[in-house]
């Protein structure tokens, strides 16, 4: 039987202009620079600087057509008044206190050097290797990761050199070369197949002693133990006192569980984080400023000006025109969009940022984490009139200095719980006064997570043990066993 229903569905589509407003908004302050420079070359209608621009009479009353075409382009379509303007700034570049003084771009040479893989390369150089050692000598270099380690099995190699590099070879020959050649490379330790054997060729390059000689044999016998600080175990095991486990857990220490990380000619270079917000304390009140290169200086370029004037003043409209001004119109449209959009881009993160900070007044003015009120983001849209997401965008991507160093703006959002006098109170707050009581318990005695929900519910949290280890994992912090110290 065929039945047939009538449905009705409210949709909500956003145009493609919004679209790449939304982007423009999540864009930080160095990736929004990239798309400012990308949308300057692809727009010859957009230009920087401060040229002067002559004003142009849009009263362009003549209109054209040709033999061939069928449509037809009205003077008025193209209210040049729209695009141009002859002040030589752009009405919405404000001089109110909204941009920092940083229009000084300062840019952070770094060295340039060779890679981590092509160092370990030109070291083996100094090997005497004959061919086939030298080919499975840089065929293991090209299998180390960034962290210094050879993580696949060494069957495994045997087979890639056999299939890749046509050498057949055997596990013992594979292993040889690795010890003989691979081990010995600097920074020492790259090449291990784990953490166990990256220490322990780290002790062996160092000058024989007491304590290295003991370490060596406690990672090789009782590797286990000593990552799992069972302490009473390695002193009982191999006849030691405290005093002496605690120089050998320090000559460990000492080493590197990632060489490969620590090498400066590595090819990653960090990430430098450009503020898109300033916060300072003037006169005992809260000071917001936007990064000014978020406020870029753009306007029609002279060229298109001068094309527009010819257009005006020319007596003849040809075919020729006709697909200029098509051309023109279209630029001047996606010119006047993209200007338009970068001001709702900079009022978005103005009244965003500028709402986040007075509702967290008090943390601004003090710095203490303990002072940060519960907030989601929909309590900021609310404020604001806006989106969830659109207030998402801005927290999750951004940045902002304040006297207390740079942070990335979502980290004042949390959620709330009450404590023992009913009062709402941020999980931020409950996390930092648990990060302050495993920071000044007896490292000998470390705090079980039992023992901390008690101590969190003496000082009003009262919050369940699981809620506690939920807490101390986003913390980064490990277990009591594994925060014991000799």
């Amino acid at each position: 039987m065929l039945k047939q229903s009538l449905n009705y569905k409210l949709l909500q589509k956003l145009s493609p202009q919004q679209i790449q407003l939304m982007k423009l908004i999540q864009l930080p302050t160095q990736a929004f620079e990239e798309r400012l420079k990308q949308e300057i070359e692809e727009n010859p209608a957009l230009d920087t600087g401060k040229d002067e621009l002559d004003s142009i009479d849009d009263d362009l009353s003549n209109e054209f057509d040709d033999d061939t075409g069928n449509e037809k382009i009205e003077a008025e379509d193209i209210n040049i008044d729209e695009y141009l303007s002859d002040d030589e700034v752009p009405n919405y570049k404000t001089q109110a206190n909204n941009y920092s003084a940083d229009d000084e771009e300062k840019n952070v040479p770094y060295a340039a050097g060779t890679s981590f893989h092509q160092s370990l390369k030109n070291q083996l150089n100094t090997f005497r290797l004959d061919e086939e050692e030298k080919a499975i000598a840089e065929f293991l270099v090209g299998s180390i990761d960034d962290s210094g380690y050879i993580r696949r099995e060494i069957i495994d190699l045997v087979d890639d050199l056999a299939f890749t590099a046509n050498i057949f070879t055997t596990e013992e020959k594979v292993i040889s070369v690795l010890k003989k050649a691979v081990h010995t490379l600097d920074p020492i330790g790259v090449g291990a197949r784990d953490l166990k054997e990256c220490l322990i060729i780290q002790l062996k390059a160092k000058e024989p002693n007491k304590n290295r000689n003991l370490a060596i044999e406690i990672l090789e016998t009782a590797f286990d133990h000593f990552v799992k600080k069972h302490y009473k175990k390695l002193q009982e095991k191999f006849n030691i006192s405290e005093e002496e486990l605690k120089e050998i857990n320090l000559e460990i220490s000492k080493l590197n569980p990632k060489p490969g990380s620590s090498y400066a000619g590595n090819n990653k270079i960090a990430e430098q984080i450009v503020p898109d917000f300033s916060i300072k304390i003037v006169d005992g009140e809260l000071d917001l400023t936007l990064n000014s290169r978020n406020a870029p200086e753009l306007h029609v370029s002279r060229e298109y000006n001068n094309m527009l004037k010819g257009y005006q003043e020319s007596n003849v409209k040809t075919k020729s025109q006709k697909d200029a001004v098509f051309f023109i119109k279209q630029k001047l449209d996606a010119a006047k969009w993209f200007i338009d959009a970068i001001k709702q881009r900079q009022q978005t993160l103005l009244v965003t940022m500028n709402t986040i900070m007075h509702y967290q007044y008090e943390y601004f003015l003090t710095g203490d984490e303990r002072k940060l009120k519960p907030m989601i983001l929909k309590d900021i849209a609310d404020k604001i009139n806006m989106d969830v997401s659109t207030v998402s965008r801005v927290a999750n991507s951004k940045y902002v200095s304040t006297p207390y160093g740079t942070k990335l703006i979502k980290e004042f959002f949390s959620e709330s719980m009450k404590n023992d006098q009913g009062e709402d109170v941020s999980t931020r707050e409950i996390k930092k006064i648990l990060e302050t009581v495993i920071s000044e318990e007896n490292k000998k005695k470390p705090l079980t997570d039992e023992k901390l929900a008690t101590i969190l519910k003496e000082k009003g949290y009262p919050i369940a043990r699981r809620t506690v280890a939920k807490y101390r994992e986003q913390l980064d912090l490990p277990v009591a066993r594994l925060r014991k110290e000799i």
